[in-house]
């Protein structure tokens, strides 16, 4: 077997995909080079990113697939679990030995995983933009920090984007370390190298800018006095929202 490492992008994944074919491989196990450890019966295929090739595969794709099956076909790569560029593959291998569109054949094992891990994706993205919740910093910047399952701030950039279009912001991943910035004009993938009195960004109260600790307690406030103890249901609160998003909440 012929292990395939990429550089951890899209871009990379699906140059990787290109050169498959390309090479003409039967047997591959694809992985990040962050991944990737040296096999003793022989090293690994390096793949470099190349725009062009990555493209190709993303147009042959399309022209096979509707809009919605390359939507989940994105969001499965965004999970990020363990050995699913392996099934990514074999679904693009399927779609492209396919005559007839295989989107819904959920009797093909990939196709399976790919809608089931897609759909997970989309509940993580929902859950994030309902959960994120912005601090105002001392330069006037709307800083958030979260941690979710998969990777989804690509695909939720566009709806702060679009709700706070006339604020600073900035909502920082801490488990994959990066976040995104809004400058009043576009959003930008961004590394932060944070200070030691904000612990990593999870804690950025010393950067608090004026009103943001008497905004929090009215939050805070507003929140206890709705919350009617006669009629609490902690099963059904954290079904709607898991313990793992209370640290980050102004109201937790």
């Amino acid at each position: 077997m012929q292990s395939m490492i990429h550089d951890g992008s899209f871009e990379g994944f699906l140059t990787t995909v290109f050169q498959v074919y390309d090479l003409g491989f039967k047997e591959v196990d694809i992985c990040t080079a962050a991944k990737y450890q040296q096999n003793i019966f022989g090293g690994g295929y390096f793949v470099t990113s190349e725009p062009s090739k990555a493209d190709r595969v993303w147009k042959g794709l399309q022209q096979k697939l509707s809009e919605a099956a390359m939507k989940q076909f994105y969001k499965t790569w965004l999970s990020e679990i363990d050995g699913i560029e392996n099934i990514m593959l074999s679904y693009v291998r399927y779609v492209f030995s396919s005559t007839v569109s295989v989107e819904k054949d959920f009797s093909h094992p990939a196709v399976l995983v790919i809608t089931d891990t897609a759909k997970k994706v989309h509940r993580e993205k929902h859950r994030m933009e309902a959960f994120v919740r912005f601090q105002l910093t001392k330069d006037q910047l709307y800083f958030a920090i979260v941690e979710p399952d998969f990777n989804v701030l690509p695909i939720i950039q566009k709806h702060f984007k679009s709700r706070y279009a006339d604020q600073r912001w900035m909502i920082y991943d801490g488990r994959r370390k990066y976040g995104i910035y809004y400058d009043l004009d576009k959003v930008a993938y961004i590394q932060v190298n944070f200070e030691e009195d904000v612990n990593s960004g999870k804690d950025i109260s010393v950067q608090y800018g004026e009103g943001e600790i008497l905004y929090q307690q009215l939050w805070k406030t507003y929140f206890g006095s709705i919350n009617i103890a006669a009629r609490k249901n902690m099963k059904l609160h954290i079904q709607h929202m898991p313990r793992r998003y209370w640290k980050f909440l102004t109201e937790k």
